[in-house]
């Protein structure tokens, strides 16, 4: 029996009770209420950020509708002008 205790590798051992005893502790801290408190609260701040980037990303696809429509309007507008100096051209080369 002697013989068995001295073959145990004492250094992984306490290692071992210290992970325990730490890992125990951290859940005792990770649950707490202050703990709770601070995920909560970032949590909030997460929504907050989520809400404002949302905000400006729906900002970014309205202006860019916007300029989207207005680059038609410019080119049916150039080729309604060409349209028209092409049918001048063609009434002035017919006279």
């Amino acid at each position: 029996m002697l013989e068995c205790i001295t073959k145990v590798n004492w250094k992984k051992t306490g290692l071992f009770a210290a992970g325990v005893l730490f890992g125990t502790a951290g859940v005792k801290i990770l649950s707490s209420k202050d703990a709770r408190k601070v995920y909560t609260n970032c949590t909030a701040a997460a929504l907050r950020a989520k809400d404002c980037v949302m905000k400006t990303a729906t900002t970014i696809q309205e202006n860019a509708e916007d300029i989207y429509a207005e680059a038609q309007q410019i080119n049916e507008d150039r080729a309604a002008a060409e349209e028209a100096m092409t049918e001048e051209t063609a009434e002035a080369s017919e006279e």
